[in-house]
């Protein structure tokens, strides 16, 4: 719900060696990464505002999204088709506080992935949330936030 796609050379990660997406787990480890993300949002007194009253529908599509966001931020086949950020959290009333608790959620959900080294963790945490990037557009230029 609240992660950011940063752009992805294919080329680049090649010559590297194997790609975050892949030193993870793979499709099936983000997605299991995904539904722990959107299941702790959901639990979270504070988080949950943001899924109330959603249809089971909406609740599969936004998997989905989270899914293909988070596999194409770390180097995978998926191709996000979704709105960008701005657009998709204008309005949300998002503060401050609600985003730290929403990487913290990922960042505990990544936590779960069986076998990934705590590096490669931190890695996808940083393609969430880049020094300065995505939450500070987020929260200055489109959404309220407390003061």
């Amino acid at each position: 719900m609240f992660v950011a796609a940063p752009a992805f050379s294919q080329t680049k990660a090649a010559a590297a060696g194997p790609s975050l997406y892949t030193r993870l787990g793979g499709y099936d480890a983000i997605a299991a990464v995904s539904d722990d993300f959107i299941a702790r949002l959901a639990a979270d007194k504070q988080l949950a505002r943001f899924l109330v009253g959603i249809s089971d529908n909406s609740k599969a599509h936004l998997r989905q999204l989270v899914v293909d966001l988070l596999c194409q931020a770390t180097g995978g086949p998926c191709v996000y088709i979704g709105r960008d950020m701005k657009t998709s959290h204008k309005g949300l009333g998002i503060t401050g506080s609600d985003w730290d608790l929403s990487v913290k959620a990922l960042v505990a959900s990544l936590g779960q992935v069986q076998g990934s080294p705590e590096g490669e963790r931190r890695a996808a945490g940083d393609r969430v949330e880049p020094q300065g990037g995505y939450r500070g557009e987020t929260l200055r230029e489109t959404l309220r936030v407390e003061s």
